[in-house]
């Protein structure tokens, strides 16, 4: 193998496995889509866009999911292709993971405080 066919072979694109290394294009794609998943949020509170507060958290909480996933596809490169699929099957346990303690937690916290309220007035008790 020449030393011109080594500097040729480099200017190919080589199959690494299914990893995606991105562009800049695709890096400024994912950077302004971050921006404005952040501003929108922003404004959406300091503006004071909806009556209730619990609206704007949950609208809130669309725009972050959405933004996990710009992060994660712009910046992570994380695709069902990328290392054969494990990085994905990996992501969605953590997922399944989050989703169960969260529940769970907010499901003890929730029974915790329902179950354990005070008693106001003993005086009145059998």
């Amino acid at each position: 193998m020449s030393a011109h066919d080594n500097h040729t072979n480099d200017h190919h694109h080589h199959d690494d496995g299914g990893h995606d290394h991105g562009t800049f294009k695709s890096y400024m794609t994912g950077f302004v889509l971050a921006v404005i998943l952040t501003a929108i949020p922003f404004w959406l509170v300091m503006g004071k866009v909806f009556d209730k507060s619990s609206v704007t958290a949950m609208v809130i909480l669309g725009f972050a999911a959405v933004q996990i996933v710009v992060h994660m596809v712009y910046f992570l490169h994380m695709n069902a292709k990328s290392e054969g699929g494990w990085t994905m099957l990996a992501l969605i346990f953590t997922l399944v993971l989050v989703v169960i303690t969260l529940s769970g937690s907010l499901w003890v916290m929730y029974h915790l405080n329902h179950n354990m309220m005070p008693v106001h007035d003993m005086r009145n008790m059998p």
